[in-house]
């Protein structure tokens, strides 16, 4: 249910509509622009007068910090009612899935360096959707179970 504010918080539902989303967390984007200032800073350290190196780390800092951005002005990754799907597509648009073009929601799970990454994959025919946990605010598989919960009966 949407706060007083009118924002929403990952996987809350809006009781009107029966929408529910899942967006970045908040902290992600501050981290990031923390990482930009960084990048920046260690440039000035370590350039010794070479211009090259600088030049490198402020366009590592900026690449960052358009990430960054990016998780500001759309914070909402997937959403989810009765009419279908929305996902973001390209840097800040958003496309609506209707329900009959969903062919499986899975979760790809695989082990790299000890630790096991997960994907939530939203297979819709033409196009493959892949959210991670930072994408989404909650586990893949949490998000699995809600969406495969509100997508209605074939």
């Amino acid at each position: 249910m949407p706060e007083s504010d009118g924002r929403w918080h990952a996987g809350r539902v809006d009781e009107i509509t029966g929408a529910r989303q899942w967006r970045v967390p908040s902290s992600l984007p501050a981290a990031k622009l923390a990482g930009a200032v960084l990048l920046v800073a260690l440039g000035l350290l370590f350039a010794d007068g070479d211009p090259v190196r600088l030049v490198v780390a402020v366009l590592a800092a900026v690449t960052v910090a358009v990430w960054a951005v990016r998780d500001l002005v759309v914070p909402v990754r997937l959403a989810v009612d009765p009419a279908g799907l929305t996902v973001i597509h390209g840097f800040a648009g958003r496309r609506l899935l209707p329900w009959s073009t969903v062919e499986a929601i899975t979760v790809d799970r695989r082990p790299r360096l000890g630790l096991t990454s997960e994907t939530l994959e939203i297979d819709a025919g033409n196009s493959l959707h892949l959210f991670g946990r930072y994408d989404l605010g909650a586990t893949p598989e949490e998000v699995a179970v809600a969406l495969r919960a509100a997508r209605p009966n074939p």
